[in-house]
């Protein structure tokens, strides 16, 4: 499966982005999709994940309640809807893919194996 993830821009603080992970190639609904971000000098992180099966979502505790992650499975799309966002929120988004991932697994990069170019946020006032 192949990604691409668009969306990305300047934004003041309080502002609010969406971010989508266009996906090609594969039996999309069946895949887990998740979003990382990496900001300049710090390891990617997790932000937030949606389950390929039954559409469960998880998110990082920064995440909660500010950002909102959805699938469209008819135009193998994901979204990403960042709100309230803060100068911290800066950096190169990305959205990867995978199978038979389990709920325990869904905040590891590791466990994706499909990834796309990443998109970049920057939070500025």
């Amino acid at each position: 499966v192949q990604l691409q993830a668009s969306g990305g821009g300047l934004v003041q603080p309080g502002g609010f982005l969406r971010l989508s992970c266009a996906a090609s190639g594969g039996a999309f609904r069946t895949y887990s999709v998740g979003w990382f971000r990496q900001a300049p000098g710090k390891e990617r992180e997790f932000v937030a994940a949606t389950k390929g099966s039954g559409g469960s979502t998880y998110y990082s505790d920064s995440a909660k309640g500010r950002f909102t992650i959805s699938r469209d499975n008819a135009r193998n799309t994901v979204y990403l809807q960042l709100s309230s966002l803060k100068v911290e929120d800066t950096a190169v988004y990305f959205c990867a893919a995978g199978q038979r991932l389990i709920t325990s697994t869904m905040t590891f990069a590791t466990s994706y194996g499909y990834w796309g170019q990443g998109t970049q946020v920057t939070v500025s006032s």
